[in-house]
């Protein structure tokens, strides 16, 4: 009987009985040792090829002290981790490694600490070195190399990827600014994590920069959630004296914004401009196509990646901090100032 016929997973004992050889020379032909024929190696390799037999992540790490897989770690999949593994995966292709992405799913704010719990189940079977996408804490020990995108706490021990938060803040403000907008509101981010708080400082920074006060009861937590850029779009939005444009601390607020807008029949650019911060796919979509702040999450998927593999095979990167340029992306959802009559 064909050995693909029992179901379930093909074992070496069945690539053995299928080849006429015998467990032990299979092992030989799989991890290139000496002392099989061309022949016989020729055979194994076809029926290996035939069944689809692949060795399991743990039996590879037991015999070679190496899986050649690496780890995504993520709290949840959402756009912003999503987009960085496009870039982990640009970063493995050719190179012989393997990417497993790893989540239990849920919200940051409910699992803070997160990353000891999901090291703790890839690390040293599943795979040879793992990056955190945003981690809660920095302060992770384990038997192989780590690498951090976004750290909510910031720079850390580890080495980490970014994006200027500061320098995409004032690139935000700066336009509104440029419209000749002067009534300027933000969604901010969560105050634990220290990309919000320099996207809130760029924000300050480029009205003082222009000499322009902040009014500081145009400012309401977005808090990264569409649910709470929600709440505070709409109590901006029904100020007597409302902002003519918003600054929204990342894309789903400023998503969430154009929806209240809509439904309070305030059209976007016409009475007031939007605009967002990270450039995740749906931000074209929208409609109008959101202004943004573009952080090159792809690459910063792909240059963590990239770090990743150096210290997997013991090589020290040049740069262990990068922090990645922030670029302004102009579309519909903002235009100049009208006058008022």
């Amino acid at each position: 009987m064909d050995a693909t016929q029992n179901g379930g997973r093909v074992t070496m004992q069945q690539v053995a009985a299928e080849a006429g050889v015998s467990v032990s020379t299979v092992s030989k032909v799989l991890n290139g040792r000496y002392g099989v024929s061309s022949h016989t190696s020729e055979t194994v390799t076809e029926v290996v090829n035939r069944l689809g037999y692949e060795a399991s992540l743990i039996a590879r790490s037991l015999r070679n002290r190496r899986t050649n897989v690496l780890g995504v770690l993520v709290a949840d999949f959402e756009p912003f981790s999503t987009e960085v593994l496009k870039g982990a995966a640009d970063a493995i292709r050719g190179t012989g490694y393997e990417l497993v992405a790893y989540s239990a799913g849920g919200r940051v704010d409910e699992q803070v600490g997160w990353e000891r719990r999901y090291l703790s189940r890839v690390m040293g079977t599943l795979v040879d070195g793992a990056v955190l996408v945003t981690p809660t804490v920095t302060d992770v020990k384990y038997d192989g190399p780590i690498v951090a995108i976004d750290p909510h706490t910031g720079r850390s021990p580890l080495p980490t990827v970014t994006a200027d938060n500061l320098q995409g803040g004032r690139l935000a403000v700066d336009h509104l600014l440029g419209l000749g907008h002067r009534r300027i509101g933000m969604l901010t981010g969560r105050s634990d994590l220290v990309s919000a708080r320099l996207r809130e400082k760029g924000y300050r920074e480029a009205h003082a920069a222009a000499g322009v006060p902040v009014d500081e009861a145009l400012l309401r937590l977005g808090a990264f959630e569409p649910e709470q850029g929600r709440i505070g779009a709409r109590e901006l939005l029904t100020l007597p004296d409302p902002p003519t444009a918003i600054f929204a601390a990342n894309d789903l607020s400023a998503l969430a914004t154009l929806e209240v807008a809509a439904e309070l029949g305030i059209d976007v650019p016409g009475r007031l401009s939007v605009v967002g911060f990270d450039n995740i796919p749906d931000s074209a979509l929208a409609d109008p196509p959101l202004t943004t702040v573009q952080q090159p999450i792809r690459q910063m998927g792909h240059d963590a990646v990239e770090m990743l593999m150096a210290l997997v095979a013991g090589e020290e990167p040049a740069d262990t901090h990068p922090t990645l340029s922030t670029t302004l992306v102009e579309r519909r959802s903002t235009a100049a100032l009208k006058a008022t009559s």
